[in-house]
């Protein structure tokens, strides 16, 4: 047990994973806070998700995956690429939403909890391994 916990929690996965908690909580607080407003769920979650990609694009290239280049064609690669792989979680997180809230009739609340935890492991994926992955001579 200890081994698999060596080999694969590290410093780069507790930041993840820290300020994965923290874009969560900003996506469903800007999503509760919209709801609680009177905005339709769909449009609450669009507005919740940008202000979320925004934090985590900030925190993952700095604190996470320690992206320390701001040339332009690196910035508009990541941008591009963190953007893309965002916006087809948005799209699974939406069609999860609309499945269990409009057709199986679900707590939209609740399911937004549920497709927080798919979204953070597949962002987190597409992240490593697509958007700031290290060059071979970085490692």
């Amino acid at each position: 047990m200890k081994n698999l916990w060596n080999k694969y929690v590290n410093r780069e996965t507790i930041l993840y994973l820290f300020f994965g908690i923290v874009t969560t909580v900003i996506n469903y607080v800007v999503y509760y806070l919209c709801r609680w407003i009177g905005i339709d769920y769909r449009i609450a979650n669009l507005l919740a998700w940008v202000m979320a990609v925004a934090a985590a694009y900030l925190t993952n290239k700095l604190y996470v995956f320690e992206s320390r280049s701001f040339a332009p064609q690196v910035l508009f690669r990541e941008i591009a690429k963190f953007t893309a792989s965002r916006v087809f979680s948005l799209a699974c997180e939406m069609a999860f939403l609309i499945l269990t809230v409009e057709v199986l009739h679900a707590n939209d609340l609740i399911m937004k909890v549920i497709a927080a935890v798919f979204v953070v492991i597949l962002n987190y994926v597409f992240s490593k391994l697509l958007i700031f992955k290290k060059e071979k001579s970085q490692e």
